[in-house]
C-alpha cells in the first residue's frame, strides 16, 4: 500500500467535497467458485483500496463527516483459523497502517447505520457490482434488495469519479509497472506465436508472467486468430501461418493499477501482402489519434479524427466510397470498427465503470450518442492532465454483421459492398496503448511495446 498520508489526504478531500452525513464502503468478500473453502483470487473493491488501501476481505468502512470520524469494519481471526492462515495483523493494527485510529466489529456496522438513518442522516453509498452487495445494503439501508442501485449517492459517485480520474504521480508509477509486464506479456506472445500452436499455449505462458511479476491479470486475456470477435474468450483455435493473432492483455501492478495493451501478431513471422495495408492503417489511425492527445480536447473529437483516418485508408483500398466526412458522420464506417477508441484507465481497465460508465465518461453536457459505434465510446468528454486513457483503434470484419447491412443496404452510398464480399473472412486488427495526458499533451507510457510493421516481424521471425 501507499503510505498513511496518501490515504488519509484522500478521505479529507472526499469529506470536504461530499461535506455532510455518512460514507459508506463495502470492501469485497471471498468468493467460492465450487464450494466455500475454495475461493477465487480476491480482489478488493478498488474505491475501497482507494480509500482505505486495505487489501483483505471482509472489511467495511464508515466515514462520518459530520463528527469528523472515520471507522474500519472486520474481524479478528479466532485461533481456528489461524491454524489454517497463519499469524495475521489485528484490525487494527491494520487500520493504523492507512491512518484510520477507530475499529470495530463488523457486528457494529449495522448499528452504526440504523442509529444514522434514526436520526434521518443520509448515508452516502457507490452503486454495487457484485452479486452479494445489494443484499447486504438492503439489510443495513431497509431498502428492497433491486432498488439499491438507483438509491446510490450521485453526489458521492460523482465526487469519487472526479477524485480517482486525475492520477497522482505514486499511482502513475504503479500503472508503469502494471505496463511493463504487460510489454513483456506481448513479447513472450510475439516470440512464441508459431504455426501450429495452440492459442491457450500463448494465453497460458503471458498470464503466467502476470501472476509471477504483479498481482495478476487486469482483465480476462483475449488471445485469439479470430479477431474479429472483440472480446474473444476462446483459446483453442491451432495457429497456422498466415493468420493474425490479435493479443489484448494486462496486468496489475502489486497495488492493483492495471494496464491494457493490445498488439496483432503475424503467426508465422510476416504479414501477408493482403494484411499489410490494413495493419499499416490501424496504426496511422491510432498516431493520428495519439498525437491529438491534450488538456481540453474532448475524447470523442479524437475518437472521430481516429475513425476518419480509419474512412480514408479505407477509401483508398477501395472498400469505402464518397466524402469521408458525411460517410462518418452517418456512421457508415462502424462496418469495420464498431466500438469506442478507449476508456480510463486505473485501479480499473475500465477505470471506475462500476460506478456507471455515464458519469466516468460523460457530462451533464455531453452525452452518449445511440448512433452505432459512437454508443459503444466509453469516454467521450474533455481531457484534463492527469488522465490515463487507451487509444485502441481496431478494423473488424465481421461476417454476420456484413449480411445485415448489405441486405439493408446501410449506407451503399459509402461502402463497397462487393469488395467487403472478399474480406469476409479477413478477421481482425486491433492495436492499444496506454497514454498519460499531460499539462502540454500526453506520454505514451507502453510506446516501447514493439508496434511498428518491421520491429513485431522481427520479433515473431526469429
Amino acid at each position: 500500500m501507499f503510505d498513511a498520508t496518501t490515504y488519509i489526504q484522500r478521505r479529507n478531500h472526499l469529506k470536504q467535497q461530499v461535506k455532510s452525513g455518512l460514507i459508506l464502503f463495502l470492501g469485497n468478500d471471498e468468493s467460492p467458485f465450487n464450494y466455500p473453502e475454495n475461493h477465487y483470487p480476491f480482489r478488493q473493491d478498488s474505491s475501497f483500496l482507494y480509500f482505505f488501501g486495505l487489501d483483505f476481505a471482509d472489511l467495511a468502512a464508515v466515514i462520518d463527516i459530520d463528527e469528523n470520524r472515520e471507522i474500519v469494519f472486520g474481524n479478528d481471526l479466532t485461533v481456528d483459523q489461524i491454524v489454517w492462515t497463519g499469524t495475521q495483523p489485528t484490525i487494527s493494527e491494520k487500520a493504523q497502517l492507512v491512518g484510520v485510529k477507530d475499529t470495530a466489529a463488523l457486528s457494529e456496522l449495522e448499528k452504526i447505520i440504523k442509529k444514522a438513518i434514526s436520526k434521518k442522516r443520509k448515508v452516502h453509498f457507490l452503486p454495487p457490482y457484485r452479486a452479494e452487495h445489494p443484499l447486504k445494503l438492503g439489510n443495513l439501508l431497509g431498502i428492497h434488495h433491486t432498488k439499491i442501485r438507483e438509491n446510490a449517492s450521485v453526489e458521492l459517485i460523482k465526487t469519487v469519479v472526479a477524485q480517482r480520474e486525475i492520477k497522482t504521480p505514486n499511482e502513475i508509477e504503479q500503472i508503469k509497472i502494471a505496463i511493463d509486464i504487460a510489454d513483456e506479456m506481448q513479447t513472450a506472445a510475439m516470440k512464441a506465436s508459431k504455426p501450429g500452436i495452440v492459442e491457450q499455449e500463448i494465453a497460458g505462458l503471458i498470464e503466467g508472467i502476470a501472476v509471477s511479476k504483479g498481482a495478476g491479470l487486469s482483465f480476462s486475456t483475449i488471445f485469439s486468430v479470430h479477431g474479429e470477435t472483440l472480446h474473444n474468450p476462446y483459446h483453442k483455435n491451432i495457429m497456422k501461418a498466415g493468420d493474425m493473432a490479435v493479443n489484448d492483455c494486462g496486468a496489475e501492478s502489486p497495488l492493483h493499477y492495471a494496464s491494457d495493451i493490445t498488439r496483432t501478431i503475424p503467426v508465422g513471422g510476416k504479414f501477408s501482402a493482403g494484411q499489410r495495408p490494413f495493419y499499416q492503417l490501424i496504426y496511422n489511425a491510432q498516431t493520428t489519434a495519439i498525437e491529438a492527445i491534450k488538456p481540453g480536447v474532448e475524447f470523442i473529437d479524437i475518437h472521430l479524427l481516429a475513425c476518419k483516418t480509419l474512412a480514408e485508408g479505407l477509401k483508398n483500398l477501395n472498400l469505402m466510397k464518397g466524402d469521408v466526412e458525411q460517410a462518418v458522420e452517418a456512421g457508415a464506417h462502424a462496418l469495420f470498427f464498431q466500438c469506442g477508441l478507449g476508456h480510463m484507465l486505473g485501479l480499473d481497465v475500465h477505470d471506475m465503470e462500476g460506478l456507471g460508465e455515464d458519469y466516468v465518461g460523460y457530462t451533464d453536457t455531453i452525452k452518449r450518442s445511440p448512433q452505432f459505434g459512437l454508443k459503444s465510446l466509453r469516454l467521450s468528454k474533455k481531457l484534463k492532465a492527469g488522465f490515463v486513457v487507451t487509444i485502441e483503434p481496431g478494423i473488424y470484419f465481421i461476417p454476420e454483421l456484413i449480411d445485415l447491412w448489405k441486405a439493408q443496404k446501410r449506407c451503399a452510398e459509402f461502402i463497397n459492398y462487393d469488395m467487403v464480399e472478399k474480406y469476409r473472412s479477413f478477421g481482425g486488427i486491433r492495436l492499444e496503448d496506454n497514454i498519460l495526458v499531460t499539462e502540454k499533451g500526453f506520454v505514451n507510457l507502453s510506446e516501447k511495446t514493439p508496434k511498428k510493421i518491421d520491429e513485431v516481424e522481427t520479433i515473431t521471425s526469429a
